[in-house]
């Protein structure tokens, strides 16, 4: 149990800090309120008084471009977060990368909404959470090949390390999308675990093709039949993918694709 004193220095007032917020969510706002707290109205001289403080406080929050370009940066950060639904946890990951990409001087003569994004996705990856560079993209004005290039970028000068793409956290997103059954999840779950003991089958191949050609292959060993083309257009990936990933974890780890057979060989 804390004593007295001991609970006094560790009590605080407010909320918490937010990454997402230029100022961090600590400055007082004047509000645009024209009552006092007794239900009268200000006078019109008050009610002057006040506009002219709260034009002056909005103008000095924003006083230097660094601040103007933080600004536009959380808001389009916070924008994209609400377009894909993202998590709040992701947004303030996000706010924070960009925030260190500031303070390392690298924003400079870069465009806001790029380094923007890549600080989403960045976000996500850090998270582990499967959402594509395209998925991204669709919310902006700019192409996903944009978006990449800033990403390296942002993950080389922060020296950010990423964790390796996990194929099955693409599975149930991808089985949602495709309207299959249950059962085919924990198939295509039991193929990738096969192939990730299967020294060098997954590393160096994009994750979005190998949860592509494990589904197509539990489609077929629990005759859920997919074809190879509505899979492709669900993982984003292309139908050659699909059929290349699909003929080489056939392959090597010795599956029986065949109807009725749901076992390795």
């Amino acid at each position: 149990a804390f004593t007295a004193d001991e609970r006094k220095a560790r009590t605080r007032t407010g909320g918490p800090i937010r990454y997402t917020y230029a100022d961090k969510g600590l400055s007082t706002m004047i509000g645009w309120g024209s009552k006092y707290s007794t239900s009268k109205n200000f006078s019109p001289e008050r009610r002057a008084e006040i506009a002219r403080m709260r034009k002056w406080q909005i103008r000095s929050r924003m006083h230097d471009s660094i601040e103007r370009n933080l600004t536009q940066a959380l808001s389009e950060i916070d924008r994209l977060s609400s377009q894909m639904s993202l998590k709040k946890g992701v947004k303030e990951l996000a706010a924070t990368i960009y925030r260190k990409l500031i303070v390392k001087r690298l924003v400079r003569s870069r465009s806001i909404d790029a380094l923007s994004a890549a600080a989403v996705y960045a976000a996500l990856r850090l998270r582990r959470l499967p959402r594509s560079l395209k998925e991204i993209s669709k919310h902006t004005h700019l192409d996903w090949k944009v978006i990449g290039r800033y990403y390296r970028l942002l993950v080389s000068k922060l020296n950010l390390r990423m964790p390796v793409p996990d194929p099955m956290n693409y599975v149930p997103k991808l089985i949602s999308k495709l309207e299959l059954p249950g059962e085919m999840q924990e198939k295509v779950l039991e193929v990738l675990q096969q192939a990730k003991d299967h020294a060098g089958l997954t590393s160096g191949r994009d994750p979005r093709g190998l949860a592509a050609g494990a589904i197509y292959i539990a489609s077929i060993l629990t005759d859920n039949r997919v074809t190879q083309r509505e899979i492709a257009y669900a993982s984003g990936v292309t139908e050659v993918t699909v059929r290349n990933r699909y003929k080489e974890l056939v392959r090597v780890l010795g599956i029986e694709a065949s109807p009725k057979s749901a076992s390795f060989s």
